[in-house]
């Protein structure tokens, strides 16, 4: 049997950590914990000096993970779900039913409106000791499948196939690709000619060398803060928009949706997870439901983990 050693950190060293870098400070995070100040620090110095490394800058305004504490708070809380994980699903292995807790899922917010409602349905439905848990995060930088990479959610509603790699221990597949169409007030003659409507989210990496090529765009005169606020801008003649089918799949009889023809540009949505978490039975149990649950007028590409 293997043996722990001087240099392994244990679990209350890990919730520390996460708690510092949550909270900002050892104070708070001592609160938080139910723990001395003192206790806090004891434990942060502990795991530097088994990690060989400065976790924390600490300063007037509280403490601030550094590069290597921002990897070990990742580490942390993607070993703190395990464990719960490992309890949980040790209890419910002798249940007709092991799929069990919390499940904790990131996605960007058209397939949290029109993508997941369905899915988490069927979900409950099926297996009601999962109780999931839905976050809505922006798809800029690192998006939704940062959340997993840092630990703070199980499985991730992300757009595949962008310039950012994915980090080390993460599994990605597709489950459907959604075109994108150009999108104006209902009735207008020349939809070209208007401003461009655009938000943050829109148009990234995977749409960009298409975008590139189109003379006929201008730069985006009005920037939204979501698709949301793209389509009312829309409806209400202020310009035109190039939106994926996801973020259309509510549009106002205001708006007029408009196909880009042969060569429209395109996005693959899927799913990231952990490596370890993929063979939990929570995670495996959203990830079936998934799979079935291509919105209509979508494109599944056959892909499947």
């Amino acid at each position: 049997m293997a043996r722990t050693t001087e240099s392994d950190l244990a679990p209350q060293e890990l919730r520390v950590l996460v708690a510092v870098a949550d909270s900002g400070g050892f104070s708070a995070a001592a609160q938080a914990l139910g723990l001395t100040q003192s206790a806090v620090s004891h434990s942060v110095r502990g795991s530097e000096r088994k990690i060989g490394a400065v976790l924390f800058e600490r300063g007037r305004t509280g403490a601030r993970p550094t590069p290597a504490g921002q990897k070990a708070v990742s580490h942390a809380r993607r070993v703190l779900r395990l464990l719960t994980v490992l309890t949980a699903e040790a209890r419910s292995a002798a249940r007709p039913d092991p799929a069990q807790g919390p499940l904790r899922i990131a996605a960007f917010r058209s397939a949290a409106l029109h993508l997941l409602p369905p899915v988490l349905q069927r979900l409950r439905a099926r297996h009601p000791g999962i109780d999931p848990r839905v976050r809505i995060v922006r798809e800029v930088g690192r998006g939704t499948a940062g959340e997993v990479a840092d630990g703070k959610a199980d499985v991730a509603i992300a757009t595949l196939g962008g310039t950012m790699p994915f980090a080390p221990g993460l599994v990605a597949s597709g489950l459907f690709e959604e075109s994108y169409a150009l999108v104006h007030a209902a009735g207008h003659a020349a939809p070209r000619s208007l401003p461009l409507v655009d938000w943050a989210e829109n148009c990234g990496s995977y749409t960009r060398d298409w975008w590139a090529a189109q003379d006929w765009i201008p730069k985006a005169t009005v920037e939204a803060e979501d698709d949301g606020a793209v389509l009312s801008l829309v409806g209400a003649g202020q310009g035109m928009a190039i939106m994926p089918t996801l973020s259309l799949a509510a549009a106002p009889p205001s708006v007029e949706i408009t196909d880009l023809g042969p060569t429209r540009p395109t996005r693959q949505v899927g799913y990231v997870t952990t490596s370890e978490l993929a063979g939990s039975a929570a995670v495996r149990s959203l990830l079936r439901e998934l799979r079935t649950a291509v919105p209509h007028g979508l494109h599944n590409p056959g892909h499947g983990a």
